[in-house]
């Protein structure tokens, strides 16, 4: 056997040249097949017959991911300065480990939220990957015998019948009547045949060659026999699914979330040290400032933003759970809310992937039972398996017809063959008349026939007649149709025994007109996302009438088309702009569905792609979301982000809205937590240059925080106005830093504010004189004061403003927030109102607030959330939306 590999190059175009003899002499075997022992050497060398997608990913490295991100490695390095300065360099009476202790429970909590989910999505996605164990005739020691698939190997001698998954890429050297459907390769809705005999022609796509049958295909009719050219990864098969366990490229998920902590790090890196350099300066203990700078680092930090993230995804991805739909890849979910262009292949996503009759046409082009009764006669009685078209013609007579009234018996039959694309049936009724009927392609049909039966008339089949019948069949292929005709004739006269030669001085009586339908919930689909502002292009490897006729079907513009040949041609800053012009794409190969997904996305849209077929398993992957449906090839699944296990397409418009809900979501703690902690700092930064002392201690800081985060974990389940469920949302990271510039120094006014009326009123009043006037002990109660007045103010402002900007519309008036959101934010709100008046509270620093405090707190938040109110709807009109 010639030396090869199980990831080689095959030439696909030389082993469809090859005769027997040369195909035998190139693995070394005989037609009595390999031995086991010889079979069991060449797998050893070659490996098994299994398509490799790719290594699981640890547990070790799934753990690291989730405890392990920008945030959280920020707030472990806080941690260990903390634990140096405050333990280990501090005096023996003022070690503490709070803070360390505070940073290491936000880092938990948030990571082990996000493990868990990993974990669920990773488990999912292996079972979704375990094939189903099938077996195949293969031809050892002389004798055919079912063997497990993986077991296969190059030179191997394999059965085919009808009903049979190829295991492996074949050299076809035996064939009889073979009709194939590649459509999970090609996309093309029809068989196709294959034969052993030469004669095909060179192709640049390998399956168009017709001695040659490939893995993932599967026999639809016929029989045959075939040699193993390629297993495993060599397999056209394989090269898919290799391209496919290459890494993908980033989401606009992804890319976004990496793009914010980049922006809010650098937000940290600046605002951390000019605190520690203010506070060093005027209080002139840099040891203390030094801490305060990290609590403000910590502050700045939305510790909580992947457990937010993870606890939207899982929401989300349980609520599409109970939809009939695995959500394997859970930042999908996300990324399907983005998506702006939904590219879909046609056959079996579209469509039902089933050929039906759609007409049984007299030759006047009217439904006609006649024509049907016929071509039944003609299905029902013939031997052999049937094929696509004969089970979809029994089944339409079945539904209109009395078929149990329809008795016939079978006299002869001539088969179906290639060269005259016809097969003809001879049958006799109760009474002893006999009738042969015929069908076939239109041509050949017409090349039999003398007479046509044309309104109720039997005359001879002029010229005119022909081109009428021309006419009328090219009409039903400009509408897609695959057109069979149907002609009989009465009592004839055998010649010998019935065979080709009697096919002759036929009747036509009519044609039959086939179509793969789309799904029912098709059509509603589309327009649901037409309605969302998601445009849809259709990505075929399937022929332009036929695609053109579903797209009409379905609402879809089918004026105008592009096909592959013509891609080709194209450069891709040529495409780049074709590909916004046209919306119909067919005659596709795999890897021109991948390049126009891609080109999309560089074009700046959110794209997803809707495939079932190994072909559109690349352009999959290309995407931002890959969707699978319920009759995909295993490669397709693998590839796919999201798997809808109903034929219900509407749950495409269902996903999106899901992921849109969540996107407002995510986006309603981003920006209202980093706008407020920038606002936050802002003030800190500015109280620090005037005040005597810190205006918050950093155990402080570190609570407020955690307290604030703990009670935003309800957000997943808040709701979002239907206004802005309408259009695609994408994430943009400097819209992000346009929000916290707007609203963060808003939160400020009134953050100086309270430090002044703590400072120059509400302390004073309480302890009878000023700070300075004060002694050590009343500076300390002082301080107390003023730091417990400012974590309340600060806990009930930074809340009550998610009210204020989780919508764009008047809170609590217009927009009424979920229940859970609305119990868990306020109970946060009374712990922390709370936590002064505590045991607690006192250990930490803090002082009960006099009585005359709430009504200045609540002057505050009603002038904060008005000018909120106000700021909010200028951001708007400037920005276009909120979130």
């Amino acid at each position: 056997m010639t030396k090869m590999n199980n990831n080689r190059k095959v030439d696909y175009n030389r082993f469809a040249e090859m005769n027997i003899a040369e195909i035998m002499q190139e693995f070394k075997t005989t037609m009595q097949g390999f031995s086991e022992e010889t079979a069991a050497e060449i797998r050893k060398e070659f490996g098994n017959n299994e398509i490799e997608y790719g290594e699981k990913t640890p547990l070790w490295l799934t753990v690291l991911k989730a405890y392990f991100t920008p945030f959280t490695l920020i707030l472990l390095a806080l941690a260990a300065i903390s634990f140096v300065t405050e333990f280990i360099l501090a005096d023996a009476g003022d070690k503490s480990l709070v803070t360390v202790l505070l940073i290491v429970v936000l880092v938990v909590i948030s990571g082990t939220m996000s493990l868990i989910q990993s974990v669920k999505a990773n488990d999912a996605a292996e079972e979704l990957q375990q094939m189903v164990k099938v077996t195949t005739a293969v031809k050892r020691d002389g004798q055919y015998q079912e063997i497990p698939l993986q077991d296969i190997v190059m030179g191997d001698l394999i059965k085919l019948s009808a009903g049979d998954m190829i295991p492996a890429d074949l050299r076809i050297i035996q064939s009889k009547d073979l009709f194939v459907s590649q459509a999970s390769l090609t996309g093309e809705s029809y068989p196709v045949e294959k034969k052993a005999e030469l004669g095909t022609e060179a192709s640049d796509s390998p399956t168009n060659l017709e001695t040659l049958a490939f893995m993932g295909s599967n026999v639809i009719s016929g029989s045959a026999e075939g040699m193993v050219i390629a297993t495993g990864n060599s397999t056209m098969f394989g090269q898919v699914a290799k391209e496919v366990t290459a890494d993908a490229p980033k989401t606009s998920f992804e890319i976004g979330i990496e793009k914010t902590s980049h922006l809010l790090i650098r937000f940290m890196l600046i605002m951390a040290p000019l605190v520690v350099l203010i506070n060093g300066v005027t209080k002139g203990d840099w040891l203390q400032a030094l801490l305060f700078g990290l609590s403000v680092a910590v502050g700045l930090t939305p510790e909580m933003l992947p457990m937010i993230v993870t606890t939207n995804l899982i929401k989300g991805s349980n609520a599409m759970a109970k939809e009939g739909t695995i959500i394997k890849n859970i930042n999908s979910i996300q990324n399907f809310g983005a998506i702006d262009v939904l590219c879909t292949d046609k056959t079996g996503t579209l469509t039902q992937d089933k050929i039906v009759l759609e007409y049984h046409l007299n030759l006047e082009g009217q439904e006609d039972e006649r024509v049907l009764r016929h071509a039944y006669l003609n299905s029902y009685y013939q031997t052999g398996l049937k094929n696509l078209m004969d089970v979809a013609i029994i089944e339409a007579a079945n539904e209109e017809l009395n078929t149990n009234a329809i008795i016939y018996e079978k006299v002869d039959e001539i088969p179906f063959d290639f060269a005259r694309r016809r097969m003809s049936v001879v049958v006799e009724d109760t009474n002893g008349k006999t009738q042969m009927i015929t069908k076939g392609a239109i041509e050949e049909m017409l090349a039999i026939s003398d007479y046509v039966d044309y309104a109720g008339q039997v005359s001879p089949l002029t010229q005119e007649a022909k081109e009428m019948v021309l006419e009328n069949v090219r009409r039903l292929n400009n509408d897609g149709f695959r057109v069979v005709g149907v002609a009989q004739k009465t009592n004839p006269s055998v010649v010998d025994e019935f065979s080709i030669k009697d096919e002759v001085n036929m009747v036509l009586i009519g044609y039959l007109a086939f179509l793969d339908p789309p799904k029912e919930t098709t059509k509603a689909a589309l327009e649901a996302l037409k309605a969302h502002q998601v445009e849809v292009k259709v990505l075929t490897g399937d022929n332009a009438l036929v695609t053109q006729a579903v797209c009409k079907q379905v609402g879809i513009d089918a004026s105008k088309y592009i096909t592959g040949e013509e891609v080709a041609l194209l450069s891709e800053e040529e495409l780049s702009v074709v590909i916004e012009e046209h919306s119909i794409f067919v005659k596709l190969n795999p890897s021109q569905k991948a390049t126009i997904t891609r080109l999309l996305r560089e074009n700046g849209h959110v794209v997803g792609f809707l495939g079932d077929g190994i072909n559109d398993a690349p352009a999959m992957r290309a995407a931002d979301v890959g969707i699978s449906v319920d009759t995909a090839v295993d490669i397709a699944k693998e590839s796919a982000d999201v798997i809808l296990l109903e034929k219900d397409l509407m749950v495409l418009e269902r996903g999106i809205v899901s992921g849109r809900k969540i996107f407002g979501n995510i986006m309603k703690y981003i920006k209202a937590t980093t706008s407020s902690n920038f606002g936050n700092m802002f003030s800190v930064l500015i109280a620090s240059i005037f005040l005597p002392f810190l205006p918050m201690m950093p155990i402080h800081l570190l609570f407020l925080g955690l307290i604030y985060d703990v009670s935003c974990i309800a957000i997943p389940w808040d709701k979002m106005d239907a206004e802005y469920l309408e259009e695609p949302k994408k994430w943009d990271s400097n819209s992000i830093g346009k929000f916290m510039f707007w609203f963060g120094p808003t939160s400020s006014i009134f953050d100086i504010t309270t430090f002044a009326l703590l400072f120059f009123v509400m302390a004073p009043q309480v302890l009878g004189g000023n700070y300075g006037s004060l002694n050590e002990d009343g500076q300390e109660l002082f301080m107390a004061l003023f730091h417990a007045g400012w974590f309340v103010m600060s806990l009930w402002s930074q809340t009550m403003v998610l009210y204020a900007l989780r919508t764009e519309k008047l809170p609590f008036i217009q927009s009424n927030p979920s229940l859970p959101f609305f119990l868990v934010t306020m109970l946060g709100i009374v712990v922390g109102t709370i936590v002064p008046f505590t045991e607690l509270g006192t250990s930490i620093g803090l002082a009960s607030l006099p009585g005359n405090y709430w009504i200045g707190l609540a002057i505050t938040l009603v002038a904060y959330i008005s000018l909120v109110t106000v700021v909010k709807n200028w951001y708007v009109k400037s920005h276009g939306n909120l979130l």
